[in-house]
């Protein structure tokens, strides 16, 4: 590639197969690959947003109104798109919820800022107006949050609602926002005044058959394994459960052994020896009271006889993560083989049963007395459908969580953001020079996401924006939009509620986003490596022009 000449001659620095894009040509390109991204995602803003139905390169197939499922699944090349693709899994990685809100919301601020550059605005100075209107932001936020108490069922479990009301499982959110409402506060724990919640403690574990109706929460855990032997109990009652990390057999040496055998006798005492350790293991087993062994790693054959015959159930091969639920569910205590068990390191469940469901059997562990770790056992009529519900479920749990690790909330429908988006105008006027247009632009692009919810509802989007900039002027700060009704009311009546943290992450996340493509004004792109051959050369990178490295 040659750049400028200098003294009459172009100086190439780039090999002959990379391609450079500078100035308005990049900002337009890397834009316009933004805004492909967001209308991908776009119309399944909403409870009246449309599904999508992704294909892979194997011809696996995922049906999902999913924000971070879709970019995620979606084979993006363009590097200004992928950064959207960031947008879209740091939202989800922090909060769970409104993967969508924030990819809009950034393809809101990169419309606007675009139709200020083509005014001759340098990217720079919208670059600081943004900036300075996102601490706004963020009081007006602030500002209009409801704090509500942490635990309260009645709040938590509309915020479950309304998270699961985006989702196919729209029919039976109230039964699911129950559940939802339920896990979290069963592993919520309270450390220094406020109450923390590892959504990893809640385990989503999901099966085909039955319906939707059928999931259901279980006070445990739900394993995907059978009992090692066919002799053993399927179902212990008052169940006193064992957690072995070793393997539940004779411990081979480190190094390399050999073992001489002359006589018969010789063998037959080898093989009694080690029967006779197992034995014991087993024994020991027994002794401190344990009925349910749950095994990290292997049992002996032998040693899965010897527990048969004392009424010992046995799981072998418990994943790690497992194994840490089972902890904080039963309140056992991991050990490292069972030479160290004690009585006080059993946990304790009501009942441990293996269940056949379908063609597969599973563990039940439930009716632990105060679990730290809980199951949503999902059901569906098909795969792609408990896949989905597992989606949706993850973000009520999610949402739920935020509400109790932060007690705040806003109202949905597009209130917050119509609210928001009227104070800036107001803050605009008390900033000078071009920054005003970029904090203008803000406020502009915040009312994206009413505009976004209104299309997909099929109502007509500036009717609806005209009436809530009245009704906002008017004080009535919650006015949002009832996508159902099709009109505009005050959503914090009609129960549409929504964390905070949520809302206050995606502008965050969709300001940083924007604002780090604007700051792009070249684009340099390396060549294949181990390509074919080399294009042909322009005329101007003729024989004999020297090259530098």
């Amino acid at each position: 590639m040659a750049f400028p000449q200098l003294s009459g001659q172009p100086i190439i620095i780039l090999k002959e197969d990379s391609k450079r894009s500078a100035g308005r040509e990049a900002q337009r390109a890397n834009i316009m690959a933004a805004r492909a991204i967001v209308e991908a995602v776009r119309s399944s803003l909403g409870p009246r947003g449309m599904d999508k139905m992704l294909v892979d390169s194997f011809g696996d197939v995922t049906v999902t109104n999913d924000g971070a499922t879709i970019l995620k699944e979606m084979d993006v090349d363009h590097p200004a798109a992928k950064m959207m693709v960031e947008v879209a899994k740091t939202q989800d990685e922090e909060v769970g919820d409104g993967t969508t809100t924030a990819v809009v919301l950034a393809g809101e601020l990169l419309i606007k800022a675009q139709s200020l550059i083509e005014k001759g605005i340098h990217p720079s100075i919208i670059v600081e107006g943004i900036s300075s209107a996102n601490e706004k932001v963020k009081q007006y936020l602030d500002e209009i949050a409801i704090e509500v108490n942490p635990l309260e069922r009645r709040i938590l479990h509309k915020i479950a609602d309304i998270a699961l009301a985006t989702k196919f499982l729209a029919e039976d959110k109230a039964k699911l926002a129950g559940l939802v409402v339920d896990a979290i506060l069963n592993v919520a724990h309270q450390i220094n005044g406020k109450y923390a919640v590892d959504i990893e403690d809640v385990k989503l574990e999901k099966k085909a058959g039955g319906n939707v109706s059928d999931t259901r929460l279980i006070r445990g855990l739900v394993i995907d394994k059978e009992v090692v032997h066919s002799r053993m109990p399927k179902r212990v009652d008052e169940a006193r459960i064992a957690l072995i990390v070793k393997p539940f057999e004779i411990e081979k040496p480190e190094f390399d052994s050999k073992l001489t055998v002359e006589k018969p006798e010789q063998l037959d005492a080898f093989i009694r020896k080690e029967e006779q350790l197992l034995e014991e293991m087993v024994e020991r087993l027994s002794s401190a009271g344990a009925n349910v062994l749950l095994c990290q790693r292997g049992i002996d054959d032998s040693a899965q006889h010897h527990m048969a015959k004392r009424g010992i159930l046995a799981v072998r091969r418990v994943k790690v993560s497992d194994m840490e639920r089972l902890a904080k569910a039963t309140g056992g205590r991991i050990v490292t083989d069972v030479a160290g068990l004690e009585p006080s390191d059993l946990g304790y469940a009501e009942t441990v049963e293996e269940r056949k469901i379908g063609d597969d059997k599973m563990l039940f562990i439930e009716g632990c007395k105060s679990p730290r770790a809980v199951t949503i056992f999902i059901r569906g009529g098909a795969e792609r459908i408990v896949n989905e519900a597992e989606r949706a479920l993850h973000d009520a749990l999610c949402a739920v969580r935020d509400v109790v690790r932060d007690p705040r909330i806003v109202a949905g429908g597009g209130a917050p953001e119509v609210e928001v988006s009227r104070r800036l105008r107001e803050y605009s006027r008390s900033v000078r020079g071009r920054e005003q247009l970029a904090v203008m632009a803000f406020a502009d692009a915040l009312e994206g996401i009413p505009l976004a919810l209104a299309e997909n509802a099929g109502l007509d989007p500036v009717d609806i924006l005209v009436e809530l900039r009245a009704r906002h002027d008017r004080g009535q700060v919650w006015a949002g939009i009832d996508p159902f009704g099709g009109t505009v009311r005050d959503m914090r009546k009609a129960g549409v509620l929504e964390p905070l943290s949520v809302k206050a992450q995606a502008v965050a996340s969709a300001i940083e986003a924007a604002c780090m493509i604007l700051r792009i004004d070249d684009v340099v792109a390396a060549g294949r490596s181990g390509g074919g051959p080399s294009p042909p050369k322009t005329p101007e990178e003729g024989p004999g022009e020297a090259e530098e490295s």
